[in-house]
């Protein structure tokens, strides 16, 4: 395994990174007088890697190098990029989460678009014929169910076995400021969680990398030829704001908080917000009495194409402003799955068949379904994540939070 290359050539510089309208900020955000700086920024790293090389992409709408995409950044460099590998919600990031998604080609470049999110999550050889290096530049989330970290790990994996390098231009982690939730165990394996991690990991995508081919979880044991580049003012106890949203469904800095403890609600009948103006910071259900917010979901072209409970008035909360106790503070809030199955848990199909995969095992669930409290579901995580915090520890790149 290669280490990040040194510094070739040392420069500084001031960016004030500016979100999106639909970016809104929470609180004051340290990047602001202390700026990140993302690895595909800093092109004096990676550009001489690729010089006389045909080099395949991964990346979507995250991938941009201040106001200029990455791909259209490699191009203008005089660099052959031949492909671009596309992961779930596609290119330009207007494909809503399940949606299956084909090759196609991108209209701005010309270029050949390779899906990694439809009949095929892996490249095969024929896909990586030609390539003499890949690099990947994905704007990840910090939860084990948020797929773009499978992604990472199949691209990973096709690479090695095909013998061709990857560089990873790393991204800071919108909640890489704490570790909880239950470790996947094996038996719950799917595209949704291939490893042994908590539900949130607190890991970039360069360190997670690091500790896929460190823990050698690619097929067979096989080890990547990998490369990363760091970014710049980046720790772990650094609350990064998102420039760009990083899919559909995840339009503000709320969203982004609050969805590693909501997404379990997709296992359920509960909604989450899909085809609402507030995805992933708001939850209700027709049938729950008890909340003091009503929302209606629609469907909306590219990002809720079938909500649940379209059309059907649903009852819950608006979480947006308990994101705020999250950035502060961190941490997994399983009090709202508990109160939304006191109430309808009684009625059958609560839970689907979806929901353990995201758990990553079946105890929760049973958990749940047994009255345990928060507290007593928490103890039971704790020896699984006091070992995983061991492992995370060998393969991280920033200073952590802790």
């Amino acid at each position: 395994m290669r280490k990040a290359l040194p510094a070739i050539l040392a420069f500084l510089v001031s960016v004030s990174v500016s979100a999106q309208p639909d970016l809104r900020r929470l609180t004051e955000s340290s990047s602001i007088n202390n700026p990140v700086i993302p690895g595909a920024w800093r092109t004096e790293e990676y550009f001489p890697l690729l010089k006389a090389k045909h080099v395949g992409v991964v990346a979507n709408q995250t991938s941009m190098v201040r106001e200029l995409h990455l791909v259209d950044s490699l191009l203008s460099a005089g660099i052959k990029v031949v492909k671009v590998f596309t992961p779930e919600h596609g290119f330009r990031g207007n494909a809503e989460a399940g949606a299956s998604i084909g090759n196609d080609w991108d209209s701005r470049s010309g270029l050949p678009l390779i899906s990694l999110y439809g009949d095929r999550k892996k490249p095969g050889k024929a896909e990586l014929e030609g390539l003499d290096i890949v690099i990947l530049d994905l704007q990840d989330v910090g939860a084990r169910f948020y797929t773009y970290i499978s992604t990472m790990t199949f691209m990973m994996e096709a690479c090695a076995e095909n013998n061709i390098p990857l560089i990873i231009l790393d991204r800071p982690n919108p909640n890489g400021f704490y570790v909880d939730g239950p470790v996947l165990k094996p038996e719950f394996n799917s595209f949704v969680g291939l490893h042994p991690v908590p539900v949130v990991h607190g890991m970039t995508m360069a360190e997670y990398a690091r500790m896929v081919n460190g823990e050698r979880w690619l097929n067979n044991g096989v080890e990547c030829d990998l490369t990363w580049v760091t970014c710049k003012g980046y720790t772990h106890k650094s609350r990064y704001r998102l420039p760009v949203r990083p899919s559909p469904n995840l339009p503000e800095m709320a969203s982004v908080y609050l969805y590693p403890s909501l997404c379990f609600f997709e296992g359920t009948v509960v909604s989450v917000g899909r085809g609402t103006a507030l995805p992933f910071t708001i939850i209700g259900h027709p049938d729950f009495i008890s909340g003091n917010y009503t929302f209606k979901p629609v469907q909306i072209k590219g990002v809720s194409e079938n909500p649940p409970h379209n059309g059907v008035n649903c009852y819950g909360y608006n979480l947006r402003e308990r994101s705020d106790e999250i950035y502060e503070n961190g941490g997994l809030r399983l009090e709202w799955l508990l109160e939304m199955y006191k109430e309808l848990g009684s009625k059958p199909g609560f839970f689907n068949n979806f929901f353990d995969k995201l758990a990553g095992t079946d105890e929760l669930r049973i958990q749940i379904q047994a009255g345990l409290s928060e507290n007593k579901i928490r103890e039971s995580w704790e020896t699984d994540l006091q070992k995983f915090k061991k492992i995370r520890t060998k393969y991280l790149l920033y200073p952590d939070f802790e």
